[in-house]
């Protein structure tokens, strides 16, 4: 691998990491969650009443299988992925709605894809 995709790579991974503020004991119990299955763009863009698992939950699967390979072992698809994450925590953050997030759909949302904006970020 050239060294400037390893730089890329290793970049992707620091801004997932930061993104990604649940672990994946925490995401995997959290998707088991009514509150986490009734939120999100179900595949096919058949809304919360549509049938099917939502995009936010698939991808909340698909960082638990991140969280759990080597950085050396990622693929481009995980990259891509998390790239993808990345962008759309940062997307939704800034549409944070005023008040108290706690139970609200938005937060759930976020959660879905591996962060919580009530937590803290991971030390590392």
């Amino acid at each position: 691998m050239a060294e400037n995709d390893e730089t890329e790579r290793d970049d992707v991974r620091k801004e997932f990491d930061e993104a990604v503020t649940m672990t994946a004991g925490e995401l995997e119990k959290w998707l088991d969650t009514d509150e986490s299955k009734s939120v999100g763009q179900k595949e096919g863009g058949q809304g919360k009443d549509g049938g099917g698992e939502s995009v936010g939950h698939h991808s909340g699967r698909r960082v638990i299988e991140i969280l759990h390979t080597k950085k050396a072992d990622l693929g481009d698809d995980d990259v891509a992925h998390m790239k993808k994450v990345v962008g759309y925590v940062h997307r939704h953050l800034a549409q944070r709605p005023d008040g108290d997030v706690t139970d609200t759909p938005w937060r759930w949302s976020l959660m879905n894809w591996g962060h919580d904006p009530l937590k803290k970020a991971k030390k590392k």
